[in-house]
């Protein structure tokens, strides 16, 4: 639960008896004559948006008893606005209730349905190999908001004959047909990466699995990696944002491909893939590769996440914590949920 989820749940709690206090205040201070007594039902009324029956009973039974005590302090025990007020509390009380038993019926089979997107994103999105061939990775992924905890980014490494192949992608989308799309290029990928010694292969692989399943209109942007010991990344940029490239030296480079093409699933649009782009990657060199989530984010001025300037923070000698350095960092810049999910992947050349 985020900071702002957490400080609106204490918000909600106190309201009941926030609400409580401030009419039993006006009434002890005014008399009878303004009528308040009766508002006093709308501390019940508060109860139902948090808690439990148990809770939501107190707070009837709080009313009730704050509404016998005033009558009695007004000298009007026993008159019918005294009995309109108390018969007002125990029927909103009720009603209440019935609403707090609905809405924890409700929460139980969200959180039924969370719990099985949870064990649907681990089986999905596993966890990447810390240590693949000659590189050492990391990953992260940060939901949009708790409710949607399954989103169409998608990530992966895969030690093939010879290399390490990577792929980060973004599903067009949210909900089921994202994450249905997601599992079919991740199940392709993992597939042709060790089956294709040609990352272009890999690329036809997948366009042809998306091609069997997609409508024309839907599509997943993505950039394939091969990265070989002799020091080479090969690159292939499907309309996915440009990765960032971290020198041994301290050099910080975003990697604008020349060639890029559309996205993958369009192959209504018989435009020719990308041509493979070739940079030199050595021991110590790292490099980071996002969704769109992550560039895309926006702090509270409306000012999108400075990623290139924020890169230093992936410094330390532990991709892990380097990268949750980073997530901290943007998770901190935005100060709310995010708009949408962003996944990142590093990946460092191992020295020695």
């Amino acid at each position: 639960m985020t900071q702002v989820n957490r400080r609106t749940q204490r918000l909600m709690a106190a309201l009941p008896f926030g609400a409580l206090c401030l009419v039993a205040a006006l009434d002890a201070l005014t008399g009878p004559e303004p009528g308040y007594l009766s508002l006093l039902a709308v501390g019940p009324a508060f109860a139902s948006l948090v808690g439990d029956v148990r809770r939501t009973v107190l707070i009837g039974g709080v009313a009730l008893g704050l509404s016998l005590a005033l009558s009695v302090y007004d000298e009007m025990l026993g008159d019918r606005r005294s009995d309109m007020s108390l018969i007002s509390i125990a029927g909103v009380t009720a009603a209440s209730i019935l609403a707090t038993v609905g809405r924890q019926r409700r929460e139980r089979e969200l959180a039924s349905v969370r719990s099985v997107a949870e064990v649907a994103q681990r089986v999905l999105l596993r966890p990447v190999p810390r240590r693949a061939g000659h590189l050492r990775a990391a990953v992260s992924y940060t939901s949009a908001t708790a409710e949607a905890r399954i989103g169409g980014d998608l990530y992966e490494v895969v030690t093939g004959p010879g290399v390490v192949r990577a792929i980060v992608g973004d599903v067009q989308g949210k909900g089921l047909a994202a994450v249905e799309t997601a599992a079919l290029v991740l199940g392709a990928f993992r597939e042709a990466a060790h089956d294709e010694a040609d990352l272009r292969a890999v690329s036809g692989r997948l366009e042809k699995a998306l091609n069997r399943r997609l409508s024309g209109e839907e599509f997943v942007t993505a950039i394939l990696v091969d990265a070989d010991p002799d020091g080479t990344l090969t690159l292939l940029n499907y309309g996915h944002p440009p990765p960032l490239i971290l020198h041994a030296d301290g050099t910080i480079e975003l990697v604008e491909l020349s060639d890029t093409a559309p996205p993958l699933g369009l192959a209504d649009l018989k435009v020719e893939g990308p041509a493979p782009h070739r940079i030199a990657f050595g021991p110590g060199d790292q490099i980071l590769l996002y969704t769109d989530g992550v560039i895309e984010a926006r702090d509270r001025a409306g000012r999108f996440y400075p990623l290139t300037d924020r890169a230093f923070l992936l410094k330390d000698d532990d991709p892990e914590a380097a990268l949750e350095a980073l997530r901290l960092d943007l998770v901190a810049h935005v100060d709310a949920p995010l708009h949408d999910d962003a996944a990142m992947l590093l990946l460092r050349f191992r020295e020695g």
